[in-house]
């Protein structure tokens, strides 16, 4: 099982969107210059986030994107399955024909349990969660999400 970079960068865009989330739309090139992400892929993930409801797109010039959805109310699981991620950590893809003769192995239950508490822990972790975590905001490099104030380093 392993969660595949479209779902890691999926939710690295959307929690950078909810945290520059200031009241103007915010575009993918931004998104793509603090995430290190390319902006082709960006807005491949954009596209089905905004298919989910997830994001709003703003055309003209100004445009980009705002959240579709206050962060409270988007869980990482939303996010995941928004851009076809899985998280399932059986090798038949929970169809219980994990044998060859089409029959379950003896772990099938085990990682089937596993897949359901991964499923679980992250629906039950919004985008508002992780914005109010200490250490993305020093790593974001704001201060106030509410205001965004950027943090001014200071060089000796």
């Amino acid at each position: 099982m392993k969660l595949t970079t479209k779902g890691r960068y999926a939710v690295t865009a959307m929690l950078d969107l909810a945290l520059h989330n200031n009241g103007n739309p915010v575009s993918l090139a931004e998104i793509s210059g603090r995430q290190s992400i390319s902006l082709s892929y960006l807005e491949q993930l954009f596209s089905k986030l905004r298919k989910n409801k997830l994001v709003v797109s703003m055309r003209g010039p100004g445009g980009g994107y705002r959240l579709g959805r206050e962060p409270e109310s988007v869980s990482i699981s939303d996010i995941i399955s928004a851009v076809d991620e899985n998280i399932d950590a059986t090798r038949c893809g929970g169809a219980a024909n994990c044998e060859g003769d089409n029959k379950r192995c003896l772990t099938h239950d085990l990682w089937m349990d596993l897949s359901k508490q991964i499923q679980t822990f992250l629906s039950n972790i919004s985008l508002e969660d992780m914005k109010k975590k200490g250490d993305i905001l020093a790593i974001s490099g704001l201060t106030d999400c509410n205001t965004d104030k950027l943090i001014i380093k200071q060089s000796l």
